[in-house]
């Protein structure tokens, strides 16, 4: 019997903080997926030393070295895994950035699956979320619709520790019903 191919996710957290819960969130994913999912890798992809988009920047279709090791993860994967904090009702200049490095030509993001995971204060992210999902449809990012994922960060009980990793069984139990959502929808995109 032929094994099935190992879903690889490529993980992007919208926060460049060190102790943020959104790369708690991810730091779960990558254990989750290590303990119970099989068949699913997740690669935390860390944005913070990609340059500010600039066209002066690109010669012909190369790009800097940080830009282009981005890209490369990011068209090597199978599917994406979003977690960020929302900044003044929408996305984060450095998941911006990486957004927008990742749509020159040729796009990497294209017809492919992900997943959008927030912590944050009063919305609990909703609103960077719905912004995300505006972008991925000029991205050509396929999401999953269900089940979603908010967190009100510092709303009681407490979820996450002072260095960002989520302490929250009910949580992580909810996170890993999103992973294995993304790994059946990837898994019905192809590759």
């Amino acid at each position: 019997m032929e094994a099935k191919p190992v879903i690889k996710v490529a993980a992007v957290c919208g926060s460049l903080r060190k102790a943020s819960f959104n790369r708690g969130l991810i730091l779960s994913a990558i254990e989750i997926c290590n303990e119970s999912i099989r068949g699913m890798e997740v690669e935390f992809v860390d944005i913070s030393g990609l340059p500010f988009i600039n066209p002066d920047l690109e010669n012909g279709s190369e790009f800097p070295e940080a830009v282009e090791e981005f890209r490369r993860k990011i068209l090597e994967a199978d599917c994406f895994l979003f977690a960020s904090p929302e900044y003044n009702y929408s996305i984060p200049a450095p998941l911006k950035n990486a957004l927008d490095w990742g749509s020159r030509p040729p796009n990497v993001w294209a017809d492919k699956a992900a997943a959008i995971v927030s912590a944050a204060g009063g919305s609990g992210g909703s609103r960077v979320q719905f912004h995300l999902r505006q972008v991925g449809v000029f991205l050509n990012i396929h999401f999953i619709n269900k089940p979603e994922l908010y967190i009100f960060a510092h709303k009681p009980p407490k979820k996450f520790d002072s260095d960002g990793n989520l302490i929250h069984d009910e949580t992580r139990e909810y996170l890993k019903k999103i992973l294995e959502s993304l790994h059946s929808f990837a898994g019905r995109l192809g590759p």
